[in-house]
């Protein structure tokens, strides 16, 4: 009976299902964007929140709710939400934890770049302290994910000061990040991957219009992105003539 009681305390299954504490996988997930979105310095409403992760209204003003009674967030009277200092410390936890997976994935597991943060996403609300230590040991170096973000903690910032919808024709753009907005959609993060529209590419901009979107050339092959999408790739151009000196 002793050692039956003892085989039961010993579990790792039954250990995450007793003494839970903090935030719900579901409150991760949330103070995750509101971290992205305190990054880019967007407001921070539900409407905002419900559009990024795909939920109604309704649903996403009950988890703020709850939210603010935990006090992870605070709410003005416009209702525009902010994180408090221990609110502020879990997302950004939270985001150095997904972008550590997503740099293990990526290098030593050999994912697709196109798949690491969707399997990031299901990977992280189960990773334990020691197997996050011992990820972190692999990939310490990093500084940014597969995408180009930052690793908190790491000291790096985030990369590109130009968004590529609003690059100038005659320019080599070099991408260095994709949003995190766009990394929700995998059919995205494959259209990017196919067309090699990943950090540290770089692509002639021959043509642009706004009502076809921006033009972009590699390898004597075009094309041609929405401005939607183009918005959501940040990176730096310099002029054709400067470019072709530089390498």
């Amino acid at each position: 009976m002793v050692d039956a009681v003892e085989t039961r305390v010993a579990n790792p299954r039954q250990r995450r299902q007793v003494g839970l504490s903090g935030p719900t996988n579901k409150e991760r997930d949330y103070l995750e964007v509101i971290y992205y979105l305190s990054q880019r310095n967007e407001p921070i409403i539900a409407a905002n929140l419900a559009r990024w992760l795909d939920l109604q209204p309704s649903t996403v003003s009950h988890a703020i709710q709850e939210m603010d009674k935990k006090g992870y967030i605070l709410r003005n009277g416009r209702n525009t939400i902010s994180l408090t200092p221990d609110g502020f410390a879990l997302a950004e936890e939270i985001v150095r934890r997904h972008r550590i997976l997503e740099r293990f994935l990526a290098d030593i597991v050999d994912m697709p770049w196109h798949l690491v943060h969707e399997e990031a996403v299901r990977l992280e609300h189960a990773l334990s302290p020691a197997l996050e230590d011992r990820i972190f040991t692999l990939v310490g170096d990093s500084v940014t994910c597969p995408h180009g973000n930052p690793i908190p903690g790491s000291g790096a910032g985030y990369a590109g000061s130009t968004q590529l919808d609003k690059a100038e024709v005659g320019m080599l753009f070099t991408i260095l990040r994709i949003e995190e907005k766009a990394e929700e959609s995998t059919d995205l993060m494959r259209y990017l991957e196919s067309n090699e529209l990943i950090p540290n590419n770089q692509f002639f901009i021959p043509n642009a219009s706004p009502a076809y979107g921006i033009t972009l050339r590699r390898c004597n092959h075009d094309i041609t992105l929405s401005s939607e999408i183009a918005s959501l790739i940040w990176g730096e151009g310099v002029p054709f003539e400067e470019g072709v000196a530089s390498h």
